[in-house]
């Protein structure tokens, strides 16, 4: 999501530079640029993976790293000794990161080590929560790097703050907007909502769960029944909530899990959630026995019966549709017409600020402060009647309202890549 925006914006770069050669204007953009593109494999679903490239239009990776699962240490580890022999190998100009997973701090690390500029997109962002492993991620890239991409002004100056010389810093917007604008046309055209029969009158039709080829379970039985059960036009949406949830703080610790499933609970008796499931929050479901009776299969849902939580009361299978994993597109989908949502997803807190949707965060500090201060946010933690009576806000048409953040307009790669042109004398 954040690196076919830049992929994009280096293409419009080099199709100006060639334009300039051909017409002699040699001033301006006098070289090309030549991307390598590095999976890490660090996301090691390669089903989902594979999806997602597809979804935002990215070319196959130059290079993949096969890095895989492990703890922080191996990962980071993992990723270091592999790029490092790429780095050898290919000796760029420049090696640009993004976000603030453990391939982000890796990947920093090793260019540092052998004298290679390093380009931060999304830096600056801060929750003052150490014991995120994405805290340490950020705080080591942004010492290290030489340009830093920063998409709201607290960013700024939290680096600021931070000894960040101010000749290194570059107020640009957010990348991840970019994708969002891009492709949500795309986006609106998925008939994820009739395949999880959330259109009037609609059922469910198929998994949303991928087969071998990216595509949807029973994809050609899809599309032919498509052709022959076409909804109305603009057929209404059955209203509901959209769930994600998949930080260990709240899905490896029983209580702050039961804590957020008892507001669930209670919000469900209203109005219908909709819970693309992690696998790792699918893991913790079944292994702690909270929901007793939940199967998750390649179908969109098998509650055989309604479930009990504990001694709470419990929520029926109309309620609470619990499906696999989406691509992109699908998930946009979802997003851009639920009633609200509820995350623990740095991301989602964005692009549900950008779509003018209200959002639940689940945690008790956030790096995008400015999704509060101007966005659509509000922080819940795993408080469960805070989570209900803000959920009940919305529902009751009080729910926070709130504006897009300046320069999150979609060119927030292209403003990248012409510092980098600029700065690396291209």
């Amino acid at each position: 999501m954040k690196i076919a925006p830049l992929l994009r914006a280096i293409a419009k770069h080099n199709a100006l530079t060639e334009h300039n050669k051909r017409n002699k204007r040699n001033k301006l953009n006098k070289l090309s640029i030549t991307p390598l593109l590095v999976h890490t494999g660090q996301h090691y679903d390669y089903e989902m993976s594979q999806i997602f490239f597809k979804d935002l239009e990215l070319p196959q990776p130059d290079i993949y790293l096969g890095v895989g699962s492990g703890t922080h240490a191996e990962q980071t580890g993992k990723v270091m000794i592999e790029l490092e022999k790429v780095l050898f190998e290919e000796k760029p100009h420049l090696v640009t990161v993004v976000g603030d997973v453990n391939s982000t701090l890796a990947g920093a690390l090793a260019a540092v080590k052998l004298h290679v500029p390093i380009a931060h997109v999304e830096a600056g962002l801060r929750s003052y929560d150490r014991t995120m492993p994405e805290e340490i991620n950020r705080l080591l890239t942004d010492a290290i790097s030489d340009y830093l991409f920063t998409p709201s002004p607290d960013a700024d100056e939290n680096l600021r703050k931070e000894g960040i010389p101010e000749d290194k810093i570059f107020l640009v917007g957010d990348v991840m907007v970019d994708s969002l604008l891009h492709n949500k046309a795309e986006a609106a055209k998925s008939d994820i909502l009739q395949r999880l029969g959330l259109l009037a009158n609609e059922r469910p039709l198929v998994a949303p769960g991928p087969n071998e080829r990216g595509e949807p379970s029973q994809f050609n039985e899809l599309k032919e029944h498509n052709k022959l059960n076409k909804p109305p036009e603009q057929s209404p949406v059955t209203p509901y909530a959209l769930l994600t949830l998949h930080r260990p703080s709240n899905v490896d610790e029983k209580e702050s899990l039961l804590k957020i499933i008892k507001a669930l609970s209670e919000i469900s008796r209203r109005i219908r959630i909709v819970f693309p499931a992690h696998p790792r929050t699918q893991k913790r479901l079944k292994e702690f026995g909270i929901l007793d009776n939940l199967q998750i299969t390649s179908h969109q849902l098998l509650i055989t019966e309604p479930f009990g939580l504990l001694d709470q009361s419990p929520v029926t299978n109309h309620q609470l549709l619990i499906i696999p994993p989406l691509g992109y597109l699908d998930f946009l989908n979802l997003e851009m017409n639920a009633k609200f949502v509820m995350t623990d997803s740095g991301g989602i807190q964005e692009e549900t600020t950008v779509l003018s949707i209200p959002c639940l965060t689940l945690r008790n500090t956030t790096e995008r402060p400015i999704t509060i201060s101007q966005g659509t946010n509000i922080l819940v933690w795993n408080d469960s009647q805070r989570i209900t009576e803000e959920a009940f806000k919305i529902l009751d048409g009080k729910g926070k309202t709130g504006n897009c953040p300046g320069l999150w307009d979609g060119k927030t790669a292209e403003r990248i890549i012409k510092v980098l042109a600029k700065g690396e004398g291209l």
